[in-house]
Parts: C-alpha cells; sequence; structure tokens
C-alpha cells in the first residue's frame, strides 16, 4: 500500500490506515441497516394495512429483497409489532435464509480478504 506521496508506508502506517478503513466501514454498514431496516419496517406496515383492506399488497419477494439488502433486523420488529407474515411457514423459512445469507456475507466483508477486496472495489 502506498502512502500517496509515492513511498511505501511503515506497517505502523498500513495498520493504522486500516483501522481509520475498518472503522468507516462499521459506521457506514450500520447506517445502511438502520436505514434500509427503517424502510424495511414501513413497508411491512404498508403491507400488513393493504392486507386488511384488501387493497394492493406488497410482493413478497420484495419483502424478502429488503431483508436481504440489510433490512431484516426492521423487518423481525415488523413481523412481531403488526403480527404480520408470522404464520406463513414457506416465507419464514426465506426470510431466515435470507438473514444467514446477509450475515454471511457482512461477515465476509469484515474479515481481512472482504476488507482488502473491499478496499479495492472502493
Amino acid at each position: 500500500m502506498s502512502d500517496g506521496s509515492g513511498g511505501a508506508c511503515t506497517p505502523i502506517e498500513e495498520r493504522s490506515k486500516m483501522v481509520e478503513f475498518y472503522d468507516s466501514l462499521l459506521i457506514n454498514i450500520a447506517m445502511l441497516y438502520c436505514g434500509v431496516s427503517f424502510i424495511t419496517l414501513l413497508t411491512y406496515g404498508y403491507d400488513k394495512f393493504a392486507a386488511e383492506s384488501r387493497s394492493w399488497r406488497v410482493s413478497e419477494s420484495t419483502l424478502l429483497l429488503l431483508g436481504l439488502l440489510g433490512g431484516w433486523p426492521g423487518a423481525i420488529v415488523a413481523q412481531q409489532g403488526f403480527r404480520h407474515k408470522t404464520r406463513k411457514l414457506s416465507f419464514r423459512r426465506q426470510f431466515w435464509a435470507t438473514v444467514v445469507v446477509n450475515m454471511g456475507v457482512l461477515l465476509w466483508l469484515l474479515s481481512p480478504f472482504g476488507a482488502r477486496w473491499l478496499q479495492k472495489v472502493l
């Protein structure tokens, strides 16, 4: 890794840059999860209202995609709070599969291999 001036970084500088990157990564991931969770919670709330009023519904694939993208904490709160999507076993299985996939990707991104890959991509 280079320090931008053409010279090589010392191991201490290299470690410091990696710590800064991880700090920034964690903050951005936390903000992403909060934002997508809030949108997911609202979407579940809308779908519950639509189900009760027999109007246009949000597709299950949309709800699952929101969970996969990091909105699963909001989905869990919404499912319990609105008592929505808690009975259909096929949906529940798919939902928990998206949680596992999401957490697997997150753990990989936080690993040294994933972090290096992410640094190159960003």
